[in-house]
């Protein structure tokens, strides 16, 4: 998923630096900033639709309260969740997975970040949702939680996984092989990973997509740690240095 040595672009929640993050415009305005991919974060409603938020609850990012697997997707597709961030995304609704298939054009990554295993129920609905729209090559699912990870991967096994976390490990790729199943990609902290463990990771045929980068000095440092992507806030610097 590289070209030569250059790392592909991989929006965070979008663009979430310039646009309200895990909304339909932050994706579109990634894909405009020649996003390679995208990366978003799911949980579920109470009436068991796959909404796009980062957070459990609706507080932070829209005009409303509460969790959202206590709401019903009718609740929850009212809410403005634009306003916050500034006047110009007023308007601007909290999106289904489904919506941003419909969005993103194939061939664009998309990493789904699983925030909350639901007991179970998110990865039974991930897997019934991806298996409808056949795009498994697209489509990277990431979590901290490792062992919703190894659920999906036995459930399914077309899914490419990726295993999120913040430790700097001692052997990134030993890591991923100790879980027993094939794992597509590593998404470290990006301050937690040295040269020779991304070229390890490399070596096992791991991609290493670190997240969350924004700053100039850190994409050319991890550009120069060989990295197979870099997820950030900001699209457009990241594209803008590597051409």
């Amino acid at each position: 998923m590289m070209s030569g040595n250059k790392p592909i672009v991989i929006g965070h929640r979008g663009a979430a630096g310039e646009a309200p993050e895990n909304t339909l415009a932050s994706f579109a305005l990634a894909l405009e900033q020649g996003a390679d991919g995208i990366e978003l974060d799911v949980h579920l409603s109470a009436d068991g639709e796959i909404v796009v938020c980062h957070d459990p609850d609706l507080d932070r990012t829209t005009n409303g309260t509460g969790f959202i697997h206590r709401k019903s997707w009718d609740e929850i597709k009212r809410l403005d969740a634009g306003l916050w961030f500034s006047e110009a995304y007023t308007g601007e609704r909290v999106p289904l997975l489904r919506e941003v298939f419909e969005l993103v054009p194939s061939g664009i990554l998309i990493n789904i970040e699983v925030k909350h295993a639901y007991e179970g129920h998110m990865e039974k609905a991930l897997l019934a949702f991806l298996q409808k729209s056949g795009r498994w090559e697209d489509v990277v699912i990431s979590s901290f939680d490792h062992k919703v990870i190894r659920r999906i991967k036995h459930a399914e096994s077309k899914a490419k996984v990726g295993l999120l976390y913040a430790a700097n490990l001692i052997d990134h790729a030993a890591y991923a092989r100790q879980i027993d199943i094939d794992v597509f990609s590593l998404h470290p902290y990006f301050h937690a990973i040295e040269k020779e463990d991304v070229q390890g990771a490399l070596a096992a045929g791991l991609e290493v997509y670190p997240y969350t980068v924004n700053r100039v000095e850190d994409y050319k440092r991890l550009i120069e740690k060989g990295v197979s992507g870099i997820i950030t806030d900001f699209p457009a610097k990241l594209r803008d240095l590597l051409k």
